[in-house]
């Protein structure tokens, strides 16, 4: 039977729809993948020798970032963000005499306050309206800092020209001037055959080398030989002393590769949670240990773990063969150590030994016979009400911070940690025990997935992180520590910072894993000296902020603590990651924004940044 027309027409029309599907299907798919091909080249940082800024004595090489080629990241749904800067301004230096500014430690503002328990050596930051809207210079003649580990002995005279220190402590052998160089022979006060042979003397009572000790604080650190002598044996000290008439000391301890923060002990809690350091130092490090009631041997007692050890060495110990060089009575410095004796009694520290120069005391695993001796030792209390975690702009208090309870005699209070390094991905106790709201073991367990990605990736976009080129790194939001953690394998340390805006309160856990860090609140200026840090990491800190304060001068203090050909690794929205390139560029940084680990199609991206080297011209 023959088909008709109208048939024809009617089959031809159905077959025609899946013709164009066909089609357009076959053109979408090779768009898609011209489209991806595009947007996964990636161009990575190139590091060359040939830059017209690059160093005479080419010391080391200036990383300039590849732009070859033109993403469109262009915002389509801004993002609202506080910012004053206009679109054409553009940063100029500041004046020489600003080459070594810390805007909540300026000398000329701390002569505001009184002296009375150091309140004027303690963080005071000017107000927006002081703000400098300027770029921070380093000094003429600025070179690279030396590598680890020739760093820890090694430092440019020109990158700090103080010759103060090396006057000041020359029989003490601190620091020595040799030609073009500082020269760092690893003395101090108490330890003249160096800080090595000192720490050797520390081991013999206590041991450090079993991964029972792993973080320490030394107080009133100097230029951070104790510290810097401790990297080998696996132990990472936070290191802090005052901006004071011993000038730049923490300057010459992060110049040298040694963790450090401008800080003293005065009328607040020092920015670290409870129970953080498993040892805890002080070798003459004038902190009037007996005076205000006790309140800073408290505060030792707060920040250190239970079952940690407090070292004394210095004033009063060995009072007896040194008295006449301290310039005291014996009277007066036997009075002085009854004090402290009676004090750490009433703390209920054991006295571990004392040896010649040393003397350690060991804190409780917990508090069960402590809260029984209250009856016996009316003071201190045991404190009622206060966070014992909450250490920002928080003032000390005259009584026990609490540990938390134990079942028995013997169990450690708030959990045992494991040696390190098996501590670094052990689930951290304050996780365990459900202390954290929202942080579950599962989380944790996942986040050390995503770091170690993440690492991997940042391996293959930036080439020197695991050369050497970076020692000193910050991590500006730091969560968990995970950064940090999946970085163990590089030769560097990480301050991991906990913004007081957090929706939680980490830093704890990090100690727990075996890291140092600190509270802060990036509206204020940190607590360091320019040209600080090699690579500073900052995962979503400008979402974070974008409400709290003019993100403009976030990006200005990052480049006063960044070294010159220093790094930055932003994380954060394409919308937020534009505006802040907007700024960068305006601050002779080199950038360029990279796709996420997981590929093109993620929301979040990564914004590599480069601070070009320059100096200002001598005065």
């Amino acid at each position: 039977m023959a088909i008709g027309y109208p048939m024809i027409a009617q089959l031809e029309y159905r077959r025609r729809p899946v013709t164009w599907i066909l089609a357009v299907t076959c053109l979408c798919t090779i768009s898609f993948l011209i489209g991806a091909w595009q947007n996964t080249s990636t161009v990575l940082p190139t590091y060359s020798n040939n830059s017209e800024e690059s160093y005479k004595n080419g010391c080391n090489l200036m990383p300039t970032l590849s732009s070859s080629y033109t993403l469109d990241f262009q915002a389509h749904h801004q993002v609202s963000m506080n910012d004053s800067s206009l679109s054409v301004e553009k940063f100029s230096a500041c004046a020489l005499k600003y080459s070594e500014y810390t805007p909540c430690h300026d000398p000329k503002r701390a002569r505001k306050f009184p002296k009375y328990m150091h309140v004027y050596r303690e963080r005071h930051c000017p107000k927006q309206k002081e703000f400098l809207r300027c770029l921070i210079p380093a000094p003429p003649n600025y070179k690279n800092p030396f590598k680890w580990p020739q760093s820890r002995d090694y430092a440019w005279y020109d990158n700090i020209p103080h010759r103060e220190l090396s006057i000041e402590k020359a029989v003490q052998n601190w620091i020595q001037v040799d030609g073009d160089r500082f020269r760092f022979p690893g003395g101090g006060t108490m330890f003249p055959r160096g800080a090595d042979a000192y720490i050797d003397d520390i081991n013999t009572l206590i041991s450090l080398t079993d991964g029972k000790i792993r973080t320490a604080l030394d107080t009133g650190c100097g230029v951070a030989s104790w510290g810097a002598y401790l990297f080998k044996r696996d132990i990472l000290a936070m290191s802090f002393a005052p901006r004071d008439s011993h000038e730049a000391q923490v300057q010459f301890a992060l110049e040298r590769g040694i963790p450090a923060m401008i800080g003293v002990m005065a009328s607040k809690r020092i920015p670290y949670p409870a129970r953080a350091f498993d040892m805890v130092h002080c070798s003459r490090c004038l902190i009037p240990w007996k005076m205000f009631d006790g309140l800073y041997l408290l505060e030792v007692d707060r920040v250190l773990r239970p079952g940690g050890f407090w070292i004394l060495s210095g004033p009063p110990i060995n009072w007896k063969v040194h008295y006449k060089g301290w310039e005291r009575t014996e009277d007066d410095l036997k009075h002085e150590q009854d004090a402290i004796e009676d004090l750490a009694k009433r703390l209920c520290w054991k006295k571990v030994i004392e040896k010649g120069d040393l003397a350690i005391w060991q804190k409780p695993n917990n508090h069960i016979e402590c809260i029984e001796n209250r009856n016996i030792y009316k003071t201190p209390q045991i404190c009622s009400t206060s966070n014992p975690d909450a250490a920002w702009y928080k003032k000390m208090e005259v009584c026990i911070t609490p540990l938390p309870e134990v079942n028995g005699s013997e169990d450690v209070a708030g959990g045992a940690l494991e040696n390190w390094p098996t501590r670094a991905f052990a689930l951290p106790p304050r996780i365990s025990r459900g202390t954290i709201p929202g942080l579950t073991q599962p989380i944790f367990e996942e986040d050390n997935l995503i770091w170690k990605e993440r690492i991997a990736h940042y391996k293959r976009i930036i080439q020197p992180l695991a050369t050497g080129r970076f020692q000193n790194v910050m991590d500006m939001n730091a969560n968990i520590g995970g950064f940090a953690a999946a970085m163990i394998t590089y030769p560097i340390w990480v301050m991991n910072v906990v913004p007081v805006a957090s929706e939680q309160d980490t830093l704890g856990v990090i100690y727990e894993r075996g890291f140092i860090g600190t509270y802060h609140d990036w509206c204020e200026a940190f607590s360091t000296y320019p040209r600080t840090y090699d690579l500073i990491h900052a995962g979503g800190v400008f979402t974070l902020y974008q409400d709290r304060c003019d993100i403009t001068y976030i990006l200005l203090e990052m480049d006063r603590i960044l070294r010159p050909e220093g790094t930055v690794i932003f994380r954060d929205t394409v919308e937020t990651l534009l505006k802040v390139q907007s700024i960068t560029n305006r601050m002779r940084w080199k950038s360029q924004i990279k796709d996420h680990e997981n590929g093109p199609f993620k929301p979040e991206k990564i914004l590599i940044s480069v601070k070009s080297y320059w100096t200002s011209q001598p005065s």
